[in-house]
């Protein structure tokens, strides 16, 4: 039995992912937890499988997240529903982080069929998704996104430096080139910049 666990947003009223799995007999709808800073711990305690997140934050704002829960629940696969529609969703072109990639959109057969390869062990991103990445020009790399949509929740350089691994140095030194990058003032004006054009929730 697959176990299937669901990350939302809270207020978030798309198709929900356990109507999508249901009548599958192999895959077993655990909980849906929502996407907020304790979503790791809360995670863990219902033992998924497979861990479906279907957010409107950006890839970006995900990675840190999905490093954390990579981090404490290291036998679950990931699996992160994107809009390609939307810029900042498409997945990045280096993350070695276990986080799998599908459309938003896709049916419950193809999202049960995706869950059940994972399970196996499978690495899953839709092609759609991977032509997608490789053809945008992205602006900001994917760890300067990440260092702004940290900086964006109100983390300080210290902090955003000991999610990430990272030195304050190094984190100053991303917020600066996306500054740089966005034409932006300041931090608080990169981050209004970077939301406007998509790039952040």
């Amino acid at each position: 039995m697959i176990r299937v666990a669901v990350v939302r947003d809270e207020g978030y009223f798309g198709v929900p992912v356990r109507v999508l799995l249901e009548g599958k007999p192999d895959l077993h709808y655990v909980g849906t937890v929502p996407f907020a800073g304790d979503l790791p711990q809360r995670a863990a305690e219902l033992w998924p499988t497979v861990l479906v997140i279907d957010t409107e934050y950006m890839v970006s704002q995900v990675l840190p997240i999905a490093a954390e829960l990579h981090a404490t629940l290291p036998s679950c696969a990931m699996l992160l529903l994107c809009d390609p529609a939307k810029r900042g969703m498409l997945p990045p072109r280096r993350w070695a982080g276990g986080l799998n990639f599908l459309l938003k959109d896709v049916s419950g057969a193809v999202l049960a069929d995706s869950v059940r390869r994972l399970a196996a062990g499978e690495r899953v991103v839709s092609p759609l998704l991977q032509a997608a990445s490789l053809n945008t020009d992205r602006g900001l790399s994917t760890r300067e996104l990440e260092v702004l949509g940290l900086a964006a929740e109100g983390e300080s350089v210290n902090d955003i430096a000991g999610r990430l691994y990272l030195s304050g140095g190094t984190v100053r030194n991303y917020l600066s080139a996306v500054i740089t990058k966005t034409g932006a003032r300041n931090r608080l004006d990169a981050i209004r910049i970077a939301r406007k054009d998509g790039w952040l929730h």
